[in-house]
């Protein structure tokens, strides 16, 4: 698999959540630090799922862990404030690209039962290939959450 656009898509979200305006959401939202803890579930999610594919395990994905306010906030405690946070999503979006980088096309192709979530929306609950689980981070999920970090600017 190509990460190159994945690889851009951190780099971005990362120079955003490294700015020092970041507040409170105006909406009640998320703040920086449950963003950041967000994206960091999700990876890591990811590349134990394209871990799986790769063992020749059957895994599935299910995003809602990684919406789950308790688990955000104990992901937030483990780590030394924003800048720990960030340093440890820049690790995870690291060990996930590389797993995706020794992904194979047919481990690519393998469906993922896939359960996706945003808030108490349904989006998707169908299986998709590996390869367009991770091409979704790259094309949709790490845009999302960069805005959602640059609209945290006082």
């Amino acid at each position: 698999m190509d990460t190159t656009a994945l690889r851009s898509a951190y780099e971005k979200f990362l120079g955003v959540a490294a700015e020092p305006d970041l507040g409170e959401a105006a909406d009640g939202g998320w703040n920086a630090d449950q963003v950041l803890a967000h994206v960091l579930s999700v990876d890591a999610a990811t590349a134990a799922v394209a871990l799986g594919v790769v063992s020749g395990a059957r895994p599935t994905f299910d995003n809602r862990i990684c919406l789950d306010h308790w688990n955000l906030g104990r992901i937030i405690a483990e780590h030394s404030g924003r800048a720990g946070l960030i340093t440890r999503v820049r690790h995870q979006a690291a060990v996930l690209c590389d797993v995706a980088d020794q992904v194979g096309e047919q481990a690519a192709a393998v469906l993922v039962p896939t359960f996706l979530m945003s808030g108490d929306e349904l989006l998707l609950d169908q299986p998709v290939p590996l390869a367009d689980l991770v091409n979704g981070l790259a094309e949709n999920h790490v845009p999302v959450h960069t805005r959602q970090l640059a609209d945290l600017r006082s």
